[in-house]
């Protein structure tokens, strides 16, 4: 096997698991992916480091290892805490593939990761701070500041979603209760489920996100109603980000990112609700979709050859 090394990320999701080798340059080399056996965690372990060693067995090369996951490593117990994928919770999965691999491993979360691999080189590379937003079936984001992500004092950077939906209307509060125990989370309104209700609410009638952008090109005035509010609610948890963080370029990712016509005009609203007299921050639509967490991961060791 030759000595050059190469980056390896895995995605560990709730339904599969990816690993990606990339070059020094971003080249991808291999790409292999698995089912995840989401309810034993040793399999999850063995899963991993097996498609570790695939794509090595591929590119003839070794490889660093980053994983990003959905949750965080707890600064207290180094275990992993907040994993939807709830088997992975209470164990301490970075010593656990350090050990089965032999070699240091490096986890981060899942949003961090995809924030990571846009300001390295998708949408926000130009950049010196980064935001990176998942609005999907969850919300989450992550934070970049010169090439390196912000995991942050309790590990909990750029989580966004768990705070409450900034100027809420007399309608929307006190908001719905969150899985997190509190109510009002910008994850109830800004997810993907969060917006079906929304639509369901006005019409009766649950559909999802693509059914609601499908029947809004059609002119349908409940389903334009909802993308207009749901535009509205982003608006306002982006300024929140912006006024704290005031990021260079805010990168979209998840499911929701999709929507084409959430962009048309986010910008001005944006800055209608953010504390500035004029807005400089770029919104961008990601450059990687769904390969960005995975990529992200491999980058955690980008400065490390």
């Amino acid at each position: 096997m030759s000595h050059e090394s190469i980056h390896i990320g895995v995605d560990l999701g709730g339904t599969k698991i990816e690993a990606i080798a990339l070059e020094r340059s971003g080249a991808i080399l291999a790409r292999r992916r698995v089912a995840t056996p989401a309810q034993d965690y040793a399999e999850i372990i063995r899963a991993i480091a097996a498609l570790v060693h695939d794509v090595e067995l591929e590119t003839n090369r070794r490889g660093t290892v980053g994983v990003g996951s959905p949750g965080s490593l707890s600064t207290h117990t180094g275990l992993i805490k907040g994993s939807n994928t709830q088997v992975v919770n209470g164990k301490p999965l970075d010593a656990d593939l350090s050990t089965l691999l032999g070699r240091p491993v490096r986890v981060e979360n899942d949003a961090n990761c995809f924030a990571l691999s846009e300001a390295v080189d998708g949408a926000g590379q130009d950049a010196r701070v980064v935001f990176g937003v998942i609005i999907g079936t969850g919300v989450g984001g992550g934070v970049v500041v010169d090439g390196k992500a912000l995991s942050g004092r309790n590990h909990i950077g750029g989580e966004w979603g768990h705070t409450p939906l900034p100027w809420m209307t007399r309608e929307e509060y006190p908001g719905r209760r969150c899985f997190c125990g509190h109510d009002g989370c910008i994850e109830t309104f800004l997810s993907g489920p969060g917006l079906s209700r929304d639509y369901q609410a006005r019409t009766g009638d649950l559909a999802s996100g693509q059914e609601i952008v499908a029947r809004a090109e059609q002119g349908e005035a409940a389903a334009l109603a909802a993308l207009d509010v749901y535009q509205d609610r982003l608006a306002r948890a982006l300024a929140m980000v912006v006024d704290i963080l005031d990021p260079d370029v805010i990168v979209l990712g998840g499911g929701v990112s999709n929507i084409a016509r959430l962009y048309d005009g986010l910008t001005e609203r944006v800055a209608g609700y953010a504390f500035t007299d004029a807005l400089d921050t770029s919104i961008r639509r990601n450059a990687h979709g769904d390969s960005g967490g995975v990529r992200g991961a491999a980058w955690l060791w980008r400065e490390a050859t």
